[in-house]
């Protein structure tokens, strides 16, 4: 900092103390947001394990039972769902979901689904083709637009349109990990039946399995996306807590430093003057 003045030096020291307080309120913001969105998480998981469970009971109880929606498709025509976030200054919570995206998406006749502002401008930013964006604000969609989103995607998989349906989002593990990943959807991937005895169930469906089974597939689709969004919400605000957090100890560095070249330069003019008075006394 050699040739700067104490002045400058100051008005370096207010600037990030402005910043420190701007990180430190949003590290702040992030940790209340995070407790909601871990509470949606729990809340969520209990609907999905009992769908899930319904469509393995149906299936291992029926050593004939078929459906278009376990039958495997050679064709390559991929559907992603993706889901990223509204906003930046979450480290690399964006990046990874939507770069692991494009890296898995090479080379297939892939088709998107953005979900969050982040990642329709992604990939309207490299023409990849997308089914809608009319869910760009992951912070709005609530559990009626998940599950129309898995009826249009089911009924578009029925009529042949794609050949895979996956989700790709950011699986919350804990405050400090969170993991990007993609599942597939449909066909739908179930637990490998027991050949050594055969599955039986007390339950009785009606009017048929097959026709209880069609109408249930939607409904856990639509649980599985808005437990995808819940995690990655949850993630999402883990993530920009830890990089704000980050920001606020970066900030407090920086001041400690500046504050000490401040010093160091106010103790160095001190001296010049003093210098001064001696040699011209």
């Amino acid at each position: 900092m050699a040739g700067v003045s104490t002045k400058e030096i100051k008005n370096r020291i207010r600037s990030m103390e402005s910043t420190k307080q701007i990180t430190k309120a949003m590290e702040m913001v992030a940790a209340s947001k995070l407790r909601r969105a871990q509470a949606q998480v729990s809340n969520s998981r209990p609907y999905f394990e009992i769908l899930s469970n319904t469509i393995s009971s149906i299936v291992r109880s029926n050593r004939d039972f078929t459906s278009p929606y376990l039958k495997n498709r050679t064709g390559n025509r991929v559907m992603y769902i993706v889901i990223a976030g509204d906003r930046g200054l979450a480290g690399g919570y964006n990046s990874n979901v939507l770069k692991m995206v494009q890296a898995e998406i090479e080379g297939k006749e892939a088709t998107v689904l953005p979900i969050g502002k982040k990642a329709v401008e992604f990939f309207r930013s490299r023409k990849i083709p997308a089914l809608t964006e009319n869910y760009a604000e992951v912070a709005e969609l609530s559990v009626g637009d998940c599950f129309s989103i898995s009826k249009m995607l089911s009924k578009a998989y029925l009529n042949g349109e794609f050949d895979e349906v996956r989700i790709a989002y950011t699986n919350f593990v804990s405050v400090i990990s969170q993991v990007p990943m993609t599942r597939r959807l449909l066909p739908l991937v179930l637990p490998e039946q027991e050949e050594k005895a055969p599955y039986t169930s007390d339950i009785i469906y009606d009017p048929d399995n097959e026709e209880v089974f069609a109408a249930i597939v939607p409904e856990y689709l639509g649980g599985v996306v808005y437990g995808a969004v819940c995690e990655s919400r949850a993630s999402e605000q883990a993530a920009r807590r830890t990089a704000m957090d980050a920001a606020t100890s970066n900030a407090e560095e920086m001041i400690a430093d500046l504050s000490l070249k401040f010093n160091r330069a106010r103790q160095a003019a001190i001296t010049n003057e003093i210098i001064d008075i001696v040699a011209g006394s």
